[in-house]
């Protein structure tokens, strides 16, 4: 079957951006192949009629690599097709469902899938902002009721310069790593990993990536009105208008004084209750479903009434106010750093972990490998809710919470040459009330200075919401769960009294203004900061010390030519080492070389640490004339004895320095295992060393 291929195409930003469709996926509503440099990447739009009492958008996106794009085979000797998908696969989806989603009409219920597979890597330009792109431009060209195009733009930050879709290398400089999504009126959504950059250069940064997409707004759109479909219309089922007037009426009537109670747990005890009340009174009239949606609309709309007209938040804060804060440290005593953050009726306890640098997570990826010493793990338990359901592997929220948090400590982390330690902090969600997120950043910066890592400085996060009313509209401070739940956006800020680490922006609306968004990282920073003020009581800075169960290292500079004698033929002599350098059997000591030279030496002891790593600068000496040691017999020949100086390095007595007469044979003095001291009388012009017995103990 002959198709027609319809390609459209801009230089931007200085690279060819090219949007084709006709060649690939037929039987999808629709399908784009994105071209950006050498990296390619298939957008595909599916959907599917609405299950029966869908109260909820059952939109679902998928972000595929492949690791082929970049010709790549696993390294895994057993698996060799991809699986799961990986963590960065998983942000990339969310990235692209948080820009889309806020797009569709709130009444369609259709399932609907995008799916996009990089096909192609250059391992330079970035396939989850061209994934974007391409997503956008496939919803656009079908025939789904969507309110785009959007674009994407990843901006970096050097040299007081912005950098237009950075390269992977670019980026490794960059102080900032910023992606904005924007439709040719507002910013739809942010994401942003900075090394503390003061907020006007953030905004500034949004304001440039908004105008820099505005091209491939333009593009979409033509290459949409060359090849789009007609847009479906859809049914949108209809209540009894009576029995829904009567219910809001009920609900404005006796439910206020119950929804504006402080206390949450009251809050939703009589919420459920007051829905069965709704229940019994409007039976028969409705289902229990379409009651519902009556009921959250209203008091949704009561909660957004009363916060832009009254300036009241349903716990009765002030709208810039922050909930109240408490911090405890050192928890658990067997850990190596712990921390109780509580905001509310939000809390998480976080934890942090130490250990060796062999410990770092390994990643396989399209990319190719690379690792990890730093790493955040998020958890989010049934219990923090209150609620009962299955317990499971980690969900794509809980990964992107993990990441995020992860994401606006890593610019205080110490580096390797700092401190010597691969890094693991879990954050247990014990009770959510909105911005858990933000919660496991700051437990995360206090169970890190518990543990005694010297970050650089602290760090704290907030999460700020958005109620707009017509032209009128509120910045909330430090949202909680109803407010994230009735309000227009969740916009997380973390970062240090410096400047930013970490945002992340979703919408439910249209997008946001300048306006709104300068406001908001305002507003951010002085919540942020009396955040920090609070937490600072608790800790003021990293403990001196380590916890004394935490593994000690320590690190041994060597010439990189004498990385071979340590390790020895087969790894023979850096195991003699482990094993002598133990205390008891109890004791684990890891050994790491790295190409510079360094021996990182990591013990549960800092007895083992220290005999290691004595061993380790014995063998990598250099052995001087003159010099006396305690030395081992290990071989016995006709001419003399070979003994061992120090770990793999043996020298020569020759039979005439044995004693101060004469032997005639060397097994009658002495035999192999004996000890005694040995001088060094010279090292010849090829490494070897000549001892003496009999001078040694003159």
């Amino acid at each position: 079957m002959n198709r027609e291929i319809v390609k459209k195409e801009i230089n931007w930003e200085g690279k060819k951006l090219v949007l084709e469709t006709g060649r690939l996926a037929h039987q999808a509503n629709s399908a784009v192949l994105a071209t950006l440099g050498e990296t390619v990447v298939h957008a595909t739009v599916t959907n599917a009629l609405p299950k029966e009492d869908t109260d909820f958008f059952p939109l679902s996106v998928e972000y595929e690599e492949r690791l082929y794009a970049s010709g790549r085979i696993s390294t895994s000797r057993f698996i060799k097709r991809e699986g799961r998908p990986s963590e960065q696969a998983v942000l990339n989806g969310r990235l692209i469902d948080r820009s889309i989603r806020p797009l569709f009409p709130k009444d369609f219920k259709n399932e609907v899938q995008v799916i996009v597979t990089v096909l192609s890597y250059d391992n330079e330009n970035d396939p989850a902002v061209l994934g974007l792109v391409a997503a956008s431009a496939a919803l656009s060209i079908s025939d789904l009721p969507w309110n785009g195009p959007i674009a994407g733009m990843r901006l970096g930050y050097a040299e007081k310069e912005f950098i237009s879709n950075p390269l992977e290398t670019e980026l490794e400089s960059s102080e900032l790593d910023l992606v904005v999504s924007s439709s040719d009126s507002k910013v739809v959504m942010i994401e942003a990993g900075a090394h503390e950059v003061p907020e006007q250069v953030i905004f500034e940064g949004i304001k440039s990536a908004f105008e820099k997409s505005q091209p491939v707004i333009k593009l979409i759109k033509e290459f949409a009105t060359t090849v789009g479909k007609e847009k479906m219309t859809y049914e949108v089922k209809q209540v009894d208008e009576l029995v829904k007037k009567e219910i809001v009426e009920h609900v404005r009537v006796n439910f206020k004084e119950k929804l504006f109670n402080p206390d949450r747990g009251a809050r939703d005890r009589a919420t459920g209750e007051f829905r069965e009340e709704i229940y019994k009174l409007f039976e028969g009239k409705l289902s229990k479903s379409e009651m519902a949606q009556i009921f959250d609309k209203t008091a949704k709309q009561m909660v957004r009434e009363a916060i832009v007209d009254e300036g009241k938040r349903p716990d009765g804060r002030k709208i810039n106010e922050v909930r109240e804060i408490e911090v405890e440290v050192g928890l658990l005593p067997r850990t190596h750093g712990s921390a109780v953050f509580r905001r509310g009726d939000t809390q998480i306890l976080s934890i942090a972990t130490l250990g060796s640098t062999s410990l770092e997570q390994l990643i396989d990826g399209m990319e190719g490998e690379e690792t990890r010493r730093y790493m955040h793990h998020y958890n989010f338990p049934p219990y923090a809710t209150g609620e009962v359901r299955r317990v499971g592997s980690p969900g794509r929220r809980e990964i992107g919470h993990g990441k995020l948090a992860e994401k606006a400590l890593q610019p205080v982390v110490p580096d390797e040459i700092e401190f010597p330690y691969t890094i693991r902090v879990v954050s247990e969600t014990m009770a959510s009330s909105g911005s858990t997120s933000m919660g496991a950043t700051c437990g995360s910066t206090m169970a890190l200075m518990d543990a005694g890592v010297p970050i650089k400085t602290p760090i704290t996060g907030i999460a700020m919401g958005l109620i707009t009313e017509g032209d009128k509209y509120e910045i909330l401070t430090d949202i909680q769960a109803l407010e994230d739940f009735f309000g227009d956006m969740d916009f997380k800020v973390a970062g240090s009294e410096q400047g930013v680490t970490a945002i992340q922006m979703d919408t439910k609306i249209d997008g946001l203004t300048f306006e709104m968004i300068d406001k908001t990282l305002k507003d951010a920073r002085v919540g942020r900061l009396h955040i920090l003020d609070v937490m600072l009581k608790a800790l003021s800075k990293p403990r001196p010390e380590l916890s004394k169960y935490a593994p000690r290292v320590l690190v041994v500079q060597i010439p990189p030519k004498k990385i071979g004698e340590v390790i020895g033929s087969g790894g023979k002599t850096i195991n003699q080492i482990i094993e002598s350098s133990k205390i008891d059997k109890n004791t684990v000591i890891d050994i790491n070389i790295e190409e510079d030279g360094r021996v990182i030496i990591t013990a549960t002891s800092e007895e083992a640490a220290a005999k290691a790593a004595s061993q380790v600068e014995n063998i990598t000496k250099e052995v001087e004339p003159g010099e006396v040691y305690e030395g081992t017999v290990k071989r016995i020949m006709p001419f003399g004895a070979f003994v061992e100086i120090l770990p793999g390095k043996e020298g020569l007595v020759h039979v005439s320095q044995l004693e101060n007469r004469r032997v005639e044979k060397v097994e009658d003095v002495i035999k192999v295992g004996d000890k005694f001291k040995v001088k060094v009388l010279e090292v010849d012009s090829q490494g070897r060393i000549n001892l003496s017995k009999k001078l040694a103990a003159d």
